[in-house]
C-alpha cells in the first residue's frame, strides 16, 4: 500500500516496562491524544496468546484515534489481530515473504541501516524503513550508531518514506534537521515521561521542525 509520509512524523513504539499507576492501555491512550501519528506494539516476553489478546487491545485504541497500528517482528500476530501491517527486523523474516503472507493492502517496514538494504527493502515491497539507531540507544543496548551521512543517503537512495530510530528525545531530535528523515520513532522518550501525552505533544512540535 502507499503510506502517506505524514503518517510517519511521530512513530512511536510501546514498552510496558514503564507501566506505573496507569494501566498499559491507558499509557498508549495518552501518546496518541498527545499527537503520536503511527503506532507498533512491540512485546518480546508475553506467550503468543496473551500477546494476540494485547493486539486486540491496542488495535482498538489506535482505530479510535485513526492511528496506524503495526505489530512487531510478528506476521500471524498482525494478522490475526488485524493490526494495520507488521514491522521487521533485518534478523526477522525476509520482506518479500512478509509482504506475501499480508498481502498488498497491509502496511510493511522493514528496519535496515545500509543503502543496500533499503534499496532491497523497497524493491520487496517495503512501505516504509526505520532507520538507526541514529543515536546511542539503552532501550537496545546492542544497536550499531551509524552516520548521518548514511541516514542521508538512504534517504536519497529511494522512494518511500524514512523514519529514523534510536536515543532520540528531546534534547537529541533537533540534530536530525537536514537528514531527509520523513519522522522519527520515540520509546522511552514517550513512556518514561510522567506525563506522557505532555512529552508526546512536544516531541510531536520537535518532529515537525526537522522535515521543514
Amino acid at each position: 500500500m502507499n503510506l502517506d509520509k505524514k503518517s510517519i512524523l511521530l512513530y512511536v513504539i510501546t514498552d510496558r516496562s514503564w507501566v506505573g499507576e496507569d494501566s498499559f492501555e491507558d499509557q498508549v491512550e495518552e501518546a496518541l491524544k498527545g499527537g503520536a501519528t503511527f503506532l507498533q506494539l512491540r512485546e518480546k516476553d508475553l506467550c503468543f496468546d496473551e500477546f494476540l489478546n494485547q493486539a486486540k487491545k491496542i488495535k482498538l485504541i489506535a482505530d479510535r484515534h485513526n492511528t496506524p497500528f503495526v505489530i512487531n517482528d510478528n506476521v500471524e500476530i498482525a494478522i490475526k489481530s488485524d493490526a494495520d501491517g507488521v514491522h521487521i527486523g533485518q534478523g526477522d523474516m525476509n520482506a518479500k515473504k512478509a509482504r506475501t503472507l499480508i498481502g498488498n493492502d497491509k502496511i510493511l517496514g522493514v528496519s535496515a541501516n545500509t543503502v543496500e538494504d533499503a534499496k532491497l527493502a523497497e524493491e520487496n515491497g517495503a512501505d516504509y524503513i526505520g532507520v538507526g539507531a541514529v543515536f546511542k540507544t539503552n532501550t537496545k543496548e546492542d544497536a550499531n550508531v551509524i552516520s548521518m551521512d548514511i541516514v542521508k543517503d538512504i534517504c536519497k537512495s529511494i522512494s518511500i518514506p524514512v523514519v529514523a530510530i534510536g536515543g532520540i528525545n528531546e534534547t537529541t531530535v533537533l540534530n536530525l534537521k537536514g537528514s531527509g528523515v520523513d519522522g522519527i520513532c520515540c520509546i522511552s522518550a514517550v513512556f518514561s515521561k510522567e506525563n506522557i501525552n505532555e512529552a508526546t505533544k512536544n516531541l510531536h512540535d520537535l518532529a515537525k521542525m526537522i522535515i521543514e
